[in-house]
């Protein structure tokens, strides 16, 4: 179980204050009495804290995230249902959930939020900062904290959120909209079927593989006991909505594209080449060279304009969700750059 700080306040970028703020976090390893032998790892959309369960290939002794030499740590996002504060999160002024009256959050709230919170925990350096996508977007942020951050590895994501990625996010949003049981925010009755949440994932899924995934692992099959007019692609789609819809939040599922969108490394701070050339950073960027949702030229974009940028490509055939699957080659990749940087044990 994740453990949780709470925070008396917490000031958005918005200028909006939460109050009694909640961060939900898990750590492996132990801290050093320097404080700074800590890797933070940073979660996708619709992940958790649990790293070892959708990252087991790079968790545990010997591996990249080597539990013997440092201290792990991965926080919840805001936005998130999954312990830190969110649309689900009881607003203390009303007694409520905060449903869609909760403010719409940018990347760089959660880096401020976590910045605080590895502070309450005695971390005094991060050795390194890893994530994929929206992970990979935090990573990314986290290289403005200057000394504090030694090293980051992003991966599958781009220096800002490109309209290709808005327009899949708005199309995945646009379904919770249109679902009839939808209103200001939230469902209505509180058990109303989320079909649209359904959806926006089918259209979500969609984003995260490529055409060869689906046709090598589908291609034009019948689903099991049905018409020839029924495909395994479409069960396989509608399997995949059902389940998000069984463990997450809508309302939680619209700030967090909304989140995303939000990114975008330059954005007052100049333009964007010139800020990713001031990231002092030695940075492995991995991309997957299937992926359509950030096409490996957004990763070669960075690792070419950060000084001490480095690249590194997984070859596979599953897109976006190859940087999940694909975990013992994002292992291998990080475990062999990252000693060349630390010193080998």
């Amino acid at each position: 179980m994740p453990h949780v700080e709470r925070f008396a306040s917490f000031t958005l970028e918005s200028g909006e204050v939460l109050s009694q703020v909640p961060v939900a976090y898990r750590t492996w390893g132990r801290l050093n009495a320097r404080g700074d032998n800590a890797i933070l790892v940073c979660h996708a959309l619709t992940g958790d804290t649990d790293v070892e369960a959708w990252w087991p290939g790079l968790l545990g002794p010997g591996r990249a995230l080597d539990t013997d030499r440092y201290f792990v740590v991965c926080a919840n996002v805001i936005g998130s249902p999954y312990g830190t504060v969110s649309p689900v999160t009881i607003d203390p002024e009303t007694g409520q959930p905060y449903g869609g009256r909760f403010p719409i959050p940018t990347v760089r709230d959660t880096v401020a939020l976590h910045r605080a919170l590895l502070d309450r925990i005695g971390v005094r350096q991060l050795a390194l900062v890893i994530g994929g996508s929206l992970g990979g977007m935090q990573t990314l942020e986290w290289a403005m904290e200057g000394d504090f951050v030694r090293a980051i590895a992003p991966v599958s994501v781009g220096g800002r959120h490109s309209a290709w990625c808005i327009a899949w996010s708005e199309a995945q949003r646009q379904a919770i909209y249109r679902d009839p049981r939808w209103k200001e925010g939230h469902y209505v009755p509180d058990d109303a079927p989320r079909d649209g949440l359904a959806i926006a994932r089918v259209i979500a899924m969609i984003s995260y593989r490529s055409f060869g995934s689906f046709q090598g692992r589908f291609g034009r099959q019948a689903a099991d006991g049905s018409t020839p007019h029924t495909f395994e692609m479409e069960s396989y789609l509608h399997h995949q909505g059902d389940k998000l819809v069984g463990r997450f939040d809508a309302a939680c599922y619209v700030r967090l594209t909304q989140k995303m969108d939000t990114h975008d490394i330059s954005r007052g701070r100049g333009e964007y080449l010139d800020v990713l050339r001031r990231i002092e950073q030695p940075s492995l960027v991995i991309g997957v060279d299937t992926d359509l949702l950030y096409p490996l030229a957004e990763q070669r974009e960075l690792a070419e304009a950060m000084p001490r940028g480095r690249l590194a490509v997984i070859t596979a055939p599953d897109g976006h969700d190859g940087f999940l699957i694909e975990h013992e080659t994002v292992n291998t990749l990080v475990l062999e750059w990252f000693a060349q940087l630390e010193g080998s044990p």
